[in-house]
This record gives structure tokens, sequence and C-alpha cells, in this order.
């Protein structure tokens, strides 16, 4: 298969029904591939930070932009890059984001500066957000229908490992390497999923279908969605990083409002688009609403545990960083058990019943971990992650189902860029929530951290009733 002249195969049509063995193997090797080195790279500098600031010559206020730099990059550009799928192809889309990931990695081995390195992590992120715009969409293509519950559960399974795995990771090679290095890893993997991705991923046509002629796209409307997505993430960063202070927390509060009023604007702007670039048109679909709310729950639930379990485990439990590792391991390991076997229930349970249950688990497993007893034994650590991750593998492979079989399939880039918008969107959220929290109770004694769990168990809680809510609701 080659990119001048593709077999029919490579070529699915609206209704084509996924491809055969051995090129969906290959092709959705493409895929995991890129979605870790994308997930991964959000969170893999988080351990190298003071050596690179210290290297570098800057402080920690501005050390903290090598990742933010990467996680705006990614945000503000999901959803244009995902109509740009819909119009010109998702194949072309993820395969220019990958190769602009891999350089940009090159520049962010090379920097000098931390401005340099900011930059080049920000072109990172903008690769990153090819990768991620359009991976579910394709993932759609890949897989014949019967099957596509299993193709979304790799996809779950991948966000949700490399989003844990991103510390381990960077340990194991800060341990024998510099911090270059983790970008150094990025070019192999890159130019070989790009060599691959060439061969293998699919396309997808994109005009001459019935009915739908190409998505609007405007660069006034990329303005606006760049715009809006800055604002509220920088706000956010404000009161996350500054939020004990009165001066920071009061820009913090202005910018995101700001960003929301914009907002306001502008989905007022596409609300009677056809095809908008923020998919409002998909949002009016009930099933695809309430979707998106139990993602972005799901997910400020799990990044309010994600930050404050490090500080349960080190600070109030005492337990040393490796022993803290080992046990939060318990965590993305039932998720490598569970994602499987959630993939293969979709299609014979509704995805809303599965995904109520799935929360249910997590808020109880969230809330054995608020209520840990002093001295507790690894034993009584272990099962309580267990839980935790059980619960959300359960929830999130059919809760992506849904969001991207719900959308027409000419709107599939736009389904596939809510699911990252979604995840960013509310682990943003659970990152300014302990923010917040850390701002009153900052002594790490364990009452911040069992307020934050209670509060991300509360946030399942949400999430599985806008889940369940699915099952009576037509799409």
């Amino acid at each position: 298969m080659n990119t001048g002249a593709p077999a029919p195969a490579s070529l699915p049509a609206f209704g084509h029904d996924g491809l055969s063995d051995p090129a969906r193997r290959q092709a959705m090797l493409v895929i995991v591939l890129g979605l870790t080195l994308a997930v991964l790279d959000s969170s893999i500098v988080n351990l190298a930070l003071p050596g690179i600031a210290h290297e570098l010559n800057a402080g920690a206020s501005q050390a903290i932009w090598v990742v933010n730099a990467y996680q705006m990059g990614a945000l503000v550009l999901l959803l244009p890059l995902a109509a740009l799928g819909d119009r010109f192809g998702y194949r072309r889309v993820y395969l220019v984001g990958m190769t602009l990931f891999t350089l940009a990695s090159v520049g962010a081995m090379l920097a000098s500066s931390l401005w340099t390195l900011v930059a080049a992590r920000a072109l990172q992120g903008l690769g990153a957000a090819g990768i991620m715009s359009v991976n579910a969409a394709l993932v759609r293509l890949i897989y014949p229908r019967a099957l596509l519950g299993r193709g979304m559960a790799i996809n779950s399974l991948v966000v949700a490992t490399s989003s844990m795995a991103g510390p381990s990771v960077a340990a194991a090679i800060l341990s024998v390497a510099s911090w270059q290095w983790l970008f150094a890893l990025n070019l192999p993997l890159g130019l070989f999923t790009v060599w691959l991705g060439r061969r293998e991923l699919p396309h997808n046509i994109v005009k001459g279908v019935k009915g739908h002629g190409a998505p609007r796209f405007s660069f006034i409307d990329v303005a606006l969605n760049v715009t809006m997505f800055t604002l509220i993430f920088i706000g956010g960063e404000q009161l996350g990083v500054r939020g004990a202070a009165a001066q920071g927390a009061g820009m913090g509060w202005l910018l995101l409002a700001a960003g929301v009023g914009l907002g306001v604007f502008y989905v007022r702007r596409q609300w009677h688009l056809a095809a908008p670039l923020f998919p409002v048109d998909l949002l009016r679909k009930p099933v695809f609403a309430l979707s998106m709310g139990s993602s972005v729950s799901a997910f400020c639930a799990q990044m309010l545990a994600f930050l404050s379990l490090p500080f349960l485990l080190l600070e109030v439990h005492g337990r040393s960083h490796i022993e803290a590792g080992l046990l939060i391991t318990a965590w993305p390991l039932a998720i490598v058990i569970v994602a499987p076997i959630a993939g293969r229930l979709i299609g014979r349970y509704a995805d809303g019943l599965l995904g109520g249950i799935g929360m249910a688990i997590f808020a109880c497993g969230l809330l054995a971990l608020a209520w840990l007893p002093a001295h507790a034994a690894d034993g009584d650590v272990v099962w309580r992650m267990v839980l935790c991750g059980a619960g959300f593998a359960l929830f999130q492979s059919p809760n992506n189902h849904t969001i991207v079989t719900s959308a027409p399939l000419h709107r599939s880039g736009a389904a596939s860029g809510m699911l990252g918008t979604a995840r960013l969107t509310g682990q943003t959220l659970g990152a300014v929530v302990l923010a917040a929290i850390y701002a009153v109770w900052n002594q790490h004694d364990g009452r911040g951290e069992s307020i934050a769990l209670m509060l991300a168990a509360a946030s399942a809680v949400l999430a599985g009733i806008c889940s369940t809510m699915r099952v009576r609701t037509s799409a």
C-alpha cells in the first residue's frame, strides 16, 4: 500500500465497514504509537523540571511553562484540526501532526534557553493536537462497526496508561541520562510512526457525499477558538499556580471570565452552521451532550485524584517515592485488565449503563482513598487503587464509543476533537479545584487531600448520573 495509488481497501467511503486483517492491526499500531507519544509527553517532563530550571537558569514559575506550553498548544487547536480532518482527510492531519511533533522534539532536545524550549514544546503541542484531534475518527474507519467497541477500548487504554506512565518513564530515563533524552525518545518512534502511517492509515472520502458539503472553515472562527481556550487555560494556570495570592487570583478570575464571555459570542456565531468548528450541532444531541458532560466530570475527578494522591502517600502516610509509585501503579494495571473487557461488553449492554456502573465503582474507590486509615497496609491502598482504575476503565471505553458513534460519519473528526477537548478541559478544571483546596488547606496533613478525594468522588457521581441518563435518551 502506498500514498500514490492506494488500494481500494484504504479508501473507506461513508458506509465502508473498516479494514480487514492484517491491515487493521498495522493501522492500529500507528494510532497506538502516535497517541502514546502525544499523551506521554504531556507529563514526561514534570519530574525533570527542577533540573531543567537549574540548567537553564530559570525560576520554578517560569519552568512550569515547559509543561503549560505543550498543554495549551494541544488544547487550542484540537477542534480546528478536527475540522480540517473532516474537510481534507483524517490521515493527512494525523501524519502532518506526527511529523511536526517529531521535528519539534529535535528543537526541544537542542534547546539552549528556557524560552527556546518553551517554543519547541508549544510546537510539540500543536503536533500532538493533530494526532489527538483525529485519532478516534481514524479508529472508526479502521474497525468494522461490530468491532468498534474493541478499537475504542484500545484507544482508552492507551490514553489512560500513557497519562500515568509519564513520571515512571521519566524516572527510568533520568536515572541514566540527561533531560534532553526525554525528547530524543520521540525521534525513532516518531519517524517510524510517520513511515508506517503513510503505508497503512486509511483515507476517508470528504467530498461528494450526498447531502453533505465540505465543513465550513473560517480563520475568524479559528482565531476565536484559539483565543477562548487560551484565556481559559491561562486563567486556570493563574488560579492554580498563584491562587493563594489575591492579585494572582483576581487576574485568574478576570481571564476566565473573559474566556467564557468570548466563548458565548463564539458559540452564538457557530449556532446555525451546518458543520460548525465548535460542534454545537453535535451538542444539540442529548446523547452526545450527556456523554461530553460525563467525560469532563470524569477527567476532573481523575485529575483531582492524580494530583492529590502523591501528597497523601508521601507526606501524610510517610511512604517513600518508590513505595508511592508502586502503590499508584495498581491503578493503571487495573485499567490494563478491565479496558479490554469493557470493549467486549460494548454492544451487549447499553453504553450509558456500563458508564454509570463504572463511575459508581470509581466513586467508591475515591471515597475509600479519602477515608484511608492511618498506618494503612499496602494491601489497603492497593485495593482502593484497583477500584479506581477498574471503574474508570469500565466507564471510558463505552463513553468514548457513544461520543464517536452518535456523530454522523462525515462529522467523525469533530467528535474525535471533542474527545480530547473534554479530557483536557476536565483535567484543567481538576487542577484549578485542587489549587483552590490547597489555598485553604495547605498543611498537607491529610485534610486537604481527603476533601480533594471526596470532591473527586462527587464529580465521579455526577459523571455517572449523566451517563445513566443516556440509557433512556434518544440520540
